[in-house]
């Protein structure tokens, strides 16, 4: 079997409420504004099928149009190094898009979506191929179903003292655990946390325990916009109330930084969404600023970086808890990896409507829990209805 070709598509997503905590802030679109999917065609009929991620930068007034430049990539990196290959030779398609052109061996994020969407197509292919999900090919489930957790829902009023009523509502509805970040805006340079925001975080976190005690976990989910000694305060003043993570306390390149605040308190520090390739992780697990690895496939490099991943962090006592705020065959992926890897400890339910319509059979979050797909390959399928209805170019 040979790959023939790439054929890319642009899906563009339905908004919904957003969440995260914090007071209404309108509707956002889950996972992104636009989902650019990709077909790798091969010589035998099958199919294969990848997301190149896009993320939440695209939206607002942007249009699919504004990032032309990424389609483009995914259709020059096949036509180098993937047509007229074996699908099954993943590792080596892997490597030769990663290190094949020395000036471009250390891929951003930019580059590591499109090594990833390719990837998981190619795994697709081989799943199809064998009629066998793909995680029966890294070893088999090690999962009937997958735990995830779910966003908080906005607190009314902004007020902290109401909290604890929607954490209440996230228990009715078979949820075993959330998180919520305070702190916003949450992109630019790490900036102070004023000592009145810690108060309030601290003051979430009291209403939570007070209303449902310990039957709900809650994380901090932070992105990076703190200073290290506001995360080493913030940790200090949120360590009673047994946060279940403290997530990307500081930004992720300076992994010193982050061990410097996992040494400072006992609440376990999470991250991973933004680091790419096994040696960014592997630096991450040897500093100890780490036990909860948040990989995002559709970034990191794909299905195999996962496993390689999950059995890195397996090594080091660590878990993992795939980032999923992503397109839905992205999060198809990462449920792959999760099923088969025995360090899984929870995944990211995020999920807006389109995500819950858009493949024939789809991916169900209910009680608490994500329903692990059971079909070759990825184990999803576009419902055509549907897609049609969103396709935008």
């Amino acid at each position: 079997m040979k790959v023939t070709g790439v054929k890319t598509y642009v899906i563009e997503n339905e908004s919904a409420p957003r969440t995260g905590g914090g007071s209404e802030t309108g509707n956002w679109y889950i996972g992104g504004k636009y989902f650019l999917i990709l077909e790798l065609s091969t010589d035998e009929g099958i199919i294969g099928l990848g997301e190149k991620l896009t993320g939440s930068s695209f939206t607002g007034n942007m249009t699919w149009r504004d990032f032309r430049s990424q389609i483009q990539l995914v259709h020059e990196t096949v036509e180098a190094f993937v047509v007229g290959k074996n699908p099954f030779d993943i590792e080596k398609i892997y490597y030769d898009m990663y290190a094949g052109r020395h000036d471009y061996r250390l891929p951003s994020l930019h580059y590591g979506m499109v090594l990833s969407g390719i990837e998981m197509a190619l795994w697709d292919i081989v799943g199809k191929a064998t009629n066998q999900p793909i995680y029966n090919l890294l070893g088999g489930k090690c999962w009937d179903k997958l735990r995830a957790y779910a966003y908080m829902p906005p607190i009314p009023e902004g007020k902290a003292e109401n909290a604890g009523a929607v954490a209440e509502q996230l228990l009715r509805e078979g949820n075993t655990a959330c998180k919520f970040d305070p702190f916003h805006p949450i992109t630019g340079v790490p900036r102070d946390i004023t000592l009145k925001e810690i108060t309030y975080t601290e003051n979430i976190f009291k209403s939570i325990r007070s209303a449902v005690g310990n039957e709900l976990e809650v994380a901090l989910g932070t992105h990076g916009q703190l200073t290290t000694y506001s995360a080493i305060r913030v940790a200090k003043a949120i360590e009673p109330y047994q946060p279940f993570w403290f997530e990307e306390p500081v930004s992720p390149e300076n992994i010193d930084e982050m061990a410097r605040v996992a040494s400072h308190t006992s609440i376990p520090i999470a991250t991973g969404e933004r680091l790419a390739t096994i040696f960014q992780f592997s630096e991450l697990l040897k500093k100890q600023a780490a036990q909860i690895i948040q990989i995002d496939i559709g970034q990191a490099g794909g299905i195999l970086v996962g496993k390689k991943v999950a059995a890195m962090a397996e090594a080091n006592y660590a878990v993992i808890a795939p980032h999923m705020y992503c397109g839905p065959v992205a999060a198809a992926a990462a449920l792959q990896v999760a099923t088969c890897a025995p360090n899984f400890m929870i995944a990211e339910a995020n999920q807006g409507p389109l995500h819950k319509k858009i493949f024939k059979d789809p991916v169900v979050f209910e009680n608490g829990f994500i329903e692990i797909p059971k079909g070759p390959g990825l184990g999803v399928e576009f419902d055509p209805k549907v897609l049609e209805k969103h396709i935008v170019s």
